[in-house]
């Protein structure tokens, strides 16, 4: 799926389960850890050949599993102020990241892309299914607009977004526009 729809995921997920901003944050950030295995791509703006060898041979291995899984559950909760919760669910939207990545990751050349995930100690448990939508297919573009629309929901409702972390005053002005088209109910 799209790095969006991972981040719409961890923050709507985030904003409803937990009380502290900050791990509010560190959630949605779990849930993004995934995909740090597609930095390799960056190596193409050195060597565009490399950036496309890397981000083949390693997206979806280095932090797609369940070791990777643990060291973010683990790191993220360390910082959190509700370390336990915040760790839970860290490791919980870290899977549904994968689970969404198993459904709806097959490439543009309908290449699948398989998740190992108890890389690097095993190759036995990798996931894969065959019916694998394209990152660009009808469910996952549905699927994106269903979390924008409930992201602009619980923004309206709760009286904050994730905006707040840049600036105050501009989530304040957000949350007012948002009111002002889509008033809370009576």
């Amino acid at each position: 799926m799209n790095i969006i729809t991972h981040a719409l995921v961890g923050w709507c997920a985030g904003q409803r389960l937990l009380a502290d901003r900050r791990d509010m944050l560190l959630v949605t950030a779990g849930s993004l850890v995934p995909d740090l295995d597609g930095l390799g791509v960056l190596a193409g703006l050195v060597s565009p050949a490399l950036g496309l060898d890397w981000f083949s041979r390693y997206h979806h291995a280095l932090t797609h599993n369940l070791a990777a899984g643990v060291v973010a559950a683990v790191a993220l909760g360390a910082v959190a102020r509700d370390r336990l919760r915040t760790a839970a669910w860290v490791f919980v939207l870290f899977h549904l990241h994968l689970l969404c990545d198993v459904v709806g990751s097959r490439g543009p050349d309908g290449e699948q892309w398989p998740v190992p995930w108890l890389f690097p100690f095993s190759d036995r448990a990798t996931l894969v299914w065959s019916g694998q939508w394209e990152v660009n297919a009808w469910p996952n573009m549905l699927l994106t607009v269903g979390l924008l629309v409930l992201f602009l929901k619980q923004a309206r409702d709760q009286g904050f977004s994730v905006i707040w972390y840049l600036s105050a005053r501009a989530d304040a002005a957000f949350v007012a526009t948002l009111r002002r088209r889509f008033p809370l109910p009576s």
